[in-house]
This record gives structure tokens, sequence and C-alpha cells, in this order.
């Protein structure tokens, strides 16, 4: 027989924990996740391969996500569940893409130029996507991807670029003397534009604030840059998903550093040329 004093758990009313209020993680509501102790206003708040997660910013600047967990966090000293807010997001600028660019209601995607944009890998057309996909398909630019720059000639011979077709390409830790640099000084011409940053990974061109660390650590030459990476930030060695976690930081053209956002612009303007050849 059950008693009615204690119920079917057999604890007393009195040592049951009680469930916390739920508080919607609206925008600039100031909270304190429990475990940490870190303070800060909500950023954002969104679905991650790990689930959902919250972005908080302290008085510093600095970003750390979190996940929502029952009873995770502090709100003015009282324990709460911070759940996902109704209705859809803010904006994150009024009449603003996320690269920044004058945003146009209602534009329909415009039919895909000839002309092309090649990035490196998966995560660089991600990443440009996030950002510029509005852009692109205002303009009819799609952008794919090579998996490396090594037979870069022969797939700019095979696209067969001229007037009214033009080729742009990205590339990864593109410096004077390097092996990326020699292949596009061979490809590069009146209708081939390749430009690139300085990083060794897309990874390192997100700024280190929206991904909630200090800074992109230091991985020795012939150690695996993104395991590396996920080693000495104390993250999973499993890259697809650490890049999901990075990529659901990335809300605009802000969360990256100006030696990507340049360039990816200089390709944009490249292959949608004002006039028509």
């Amino acid at each position: 027989m059950r008693s009615r004093q204690y119920g079917p758990d057999l604890n007393p009313p009195w040592k049951r924990q009680q469930p916390a209020p739920e508080v919607p993680a609206e925008r600039d509501l100031v909270v304190e996740e429990a475990a940490t102790g870190f303070c800060g206003a909500v950023v954002r708040c969104e679905k991650t391969a790990e689930g959902f997660t919250v972005t908080l910013e302290d008085r510093f600047g600095k970003h750390r996500v979190f996940p929502l967990v029952p009873r995770g966090f502090l709100l003015e000293g009282r324990t709460v569940t911070l759940v996902r807010p109704a209705g859809p997001a803010p904006a994150r600028t009024p009449g603003r893409t996320a690269s920044g660019s004058v945003a146009v209601p209602g534009a329909r995607a415009r039919v895909a130029r000839e002309s092309r944009i090649y990035v490196e890998g998966r995560h660089d057309a991600e990443l440009v996507e996030r950002v510029w996909g509005d852009d692109l398909r205002i303009e009819g630019v799609v952008v794919e991807y090579l998996e490396g720059v090594d037979d870069l000639p022969a797939i700019v011979a095979d696209f067969a670029p001229g007037p009214g077709r033009r080729l742009g390409v990205l590339v990864d830790h593109l410096l004077p003397g390097t092996k990326e640099h020699r292949i596009a000084a061979r490809v590069t011409g009146e209708s081939v534009l390749v430009v690139g940053h300085p990083y060794v990974d897309i990874w390192q061109a997100v700024k280190p604030a929206a991904v909630g660390i200090p800074a992109w650590p230091a991985v020795p030459r012939g150690e695996d840059w993104k395991e590396g990476t996920c080693r000495r930030l104390g993250w999973p060695v499993d890259t697809p998903a650490a890049w999901k976690r990075i990529l659901a930081t990335v809300d605009s053209y802000k969360d990256l550093e100006p030696e990507l956002l340049g360039r990816v612009e200089e390709l944009i303007d490249f292959v949608t040329p004002p006039a028509q050849e």
C-alpha cells in the first residue's frame, strides 16, 4: 500500500525538488549559468547538433554557449529553466541581410548566371551561404566547393571561363611562397580571379569572441589542424560536430574576420559585373 503522505516516489513532499519556472531566453535577458557562474546577457538561442543552446555575452564582450537544460540558470538569484522564446528570433538588423547589404523583401532568386564562385571545401561553402546567401540568390551566383586546390588548373580549364562566364575562387592560406599561391598564379586571368585569406582553415575566419573562446589555439605542423584545435579547446575530437558548433555562432558579417569579408565581397563583385561583357 502507498502512503498518502509520501506518494508513489516514496519521498516526503518537503524533500521533492520543485520544478523551476520556465523563462523564455529573450535577447538581453541577464542570467547566470548555474554550473560555471558565468553571467551574461542572452545574445541568441538556437538549435545545434548537440541540442538547443543559448549564447551569453558578459560585460567584457566575451561569448559562451550553454545547453538549455532544466534548472540550468539563475535569474535574480532564483533557479530557472530557460526555454526557447516563442515566435521568430528578432531580426539581426532591420532591413539588412546577414552580410550587411540592404534587404529586398519578397525578392525572388535570379536565374543562375554562368559565372561561378568556387571555394575549397564544404565548410567554406556553408559559411559563405550563411552570411551571403541572400545576396547570392538575388545576384544569381552559385557557390561550389572543390575539396582542395591541387587540381585547380584542370578545373579552370574544364570550366572554360570567358566573356560573360567568369570564375572566382576563394583559397585558404593564400600567402606568398606557398603552394596555393603558385597554383593561383597559374590560373589567374581576365576572366578568373583567385583570392584568399591568411588562415590555415576557414574555422579561423570566425572571430574567437563569437565562438566563446579567447583565441584560436596554435597547432604544430604535422598535426591535423582541426583535430588539434578540438583537443586544445577541450572539445570532443569530432570535426563535423565542432564545425556545426562554430557555424551556429555566426549570425552576420560582424562575426567574421575582415580578411575573409573583403575577399568574398571582391569575388561577388567580380562575377557580377554591372555591364554585360
